[in-house]
């Protein structure tokens, strides 16, 4: 046996034999042609999707099997491994670049893949054999990527809005009430235009900004209500052909239950994966959010600013020398920081907006980049606005002669 050989293993998909790197231990033949196929970037899906589609497969299994369509061995082999999946023990076998077929397919047959050829290992088979737990068979048992990348979109972003976004939001929130208390006290020159105007509160200021990032939460947890909805059901073109009629309304709710979110299986198949206007409409909440936050740290910046030749009505925490020239220099990086990941979550929503058209007939064909963007908007945006809060907002102090 030469080199070469020994350093690959022979799987087959419809289209023939193919060879797959013996150190990836679990991803096959279509995740090898995608490989090929698709050397465009380095950008890979995120953590919360990799989690949402194992999650999808472990149910989808459970489900098959109380509906009598998989016997007890198999789904009990797809379930191990796709709880390993969710919990993050292969995320480096899903290698499959963002910038790939459109429909997400290329991702759905990477984590059946995987499962399968974990589930196989776990059952004391041989990888790559497709026996006995075959990916497409058994693992996307009812399921075609049409429905389910769609699926894993919402859910993943739900998963993220509730876990790292809204917590960090009303940190943020919280931390600005706080400082509109301790800064009540403060009376200080208006501005409009950047010229003076009547006078003002410092803590009503602050209050302004609390108010902008509690709206901000209302808006994000009404583009849940979108999100909810799932494609999940409607299989190739929404009929839901090859899919049990119990299957995806029993999936969202073992879904539901296991992430503490609402998924429900969607009442027009033919909207959920022809089009992709919940994401789109998320995504306008997030900017709507990353506006905010722009408006506020540019104004934390300016109150900052200084501190001995201009407005310095506030004194920001000094976290890191500001010069490679100026000794004793600090900037307000955080602040920053997070316009920076604000000017980047609207660059998100043009992109997601212009994916959003990509709906031609049946299905939207830019699964992959909504995807992408929209689970790194959330979770840039929960991370900046909770740097926001501990960083600056809760370490900022009054001047104790700030001029006016």
């Amino acid at each position: 046996m030469t080199q070469q050989e020994t350093a690959h293993r022979k799987e087959r998909d419809s289209m023939g034999e193919v060879e797959v790197p013996r150190d990836a231990l679990f991803f096959g033949a279509q995740t090898r042609r995608a490989l090929d196929n698709f050397p465009v970037s380095e950008l890979r899906k995120p953590r919360r999707f990799v989690q949402a589609i194992g999650a999808i497969k472990l149910e989808a299994a459970n489900v098959n099997h109380e509906l009598g369509l998989l016997d007890e061995e198999i789904k009990n082999g797809i379930v191990e491994a796709a709880q390993e999946v969710v919990d993050g023990a292969h995320d480096n076998q899903f290698v499959v670049d963002v910038f790939q077929t459109g429909s997400g397919t290329s991702t759905n047959m990477n984590a059946n893949e995987v499962i399968s050829n974990r589930a196989i290992q776990i059952m004391g088979g041989e990888l790559g054999s497709k026996e006995p737990v075959h990916p497409n068979d058994h693992v996307n048992n009812g399921q075609s990527s049409n429905d389910v990348i769609p699926t894993a979109i919402h859910l993943s972003a739900l998963i993220s809005i509730q876990e790292d976004l809204l917590p960090a939001l009303e940190k943020l929130q919280g931390a600005l009430e706080e400082k509109s208390q301790e800064f009540d006290d403060v009376v200080k020159t208006g501005r409009t235009h950047l010229q003076d105007a009547t006078p003002i509160r410092l803590g009503q200021e602050f209050t302004g900004y609390a108010g902008q990032i509690e709206r901000g939460i209302q808006r994000v947890k009404k583009a849940r209500e979108d999100l909810n909805e799932v494609a999940l059901g409607g299989t190739a073109v929404g009929t839901g052909v090859n899919t049990h009629p119990e299957f995806a309304q029993r999936v969202c709710q073992k879904l539901s239950e296991r992430f503490g979110v609402e998924v429900r299986e969607t009442e027009n198949h033919f909207q959920a994966q022809s089009a992709m206007d919940g994401t789109v409409f998320t995504s306008g909440a997030l900017k709507t959010v990353a506006v905010s936050l722009m408006k506020i740290s540019n104004d934390i910046r300016w109150l900052g600013a200084g501190p001995r030749a201009n407005l310095a009505e506030i004194a920001l925490p000094e976290v890191q020398p500001g010069s490679s020239i100026m000794p004793g220099k600090v900037n307000p990086v955080i602040a920053e920081s997070a316009m920076m990941v604000a000017a980047q979550v609207i660059g998100n929503d043009t992109t997601i907006a212009l994916a959003g058209q990509g709906g031609k007939l049946e299905l939207n064909t830019m699964l992959p980049l909504i995807a992408y963007n929209l689970l790194q908007s959330i979770d840039l945006l929960g991370s900046a606005a909770a740097n926001l809060a501990d960083q600056t907002v809760a370490a900022s102090k009054r001047r104790s002669a700030a001029p006016s």
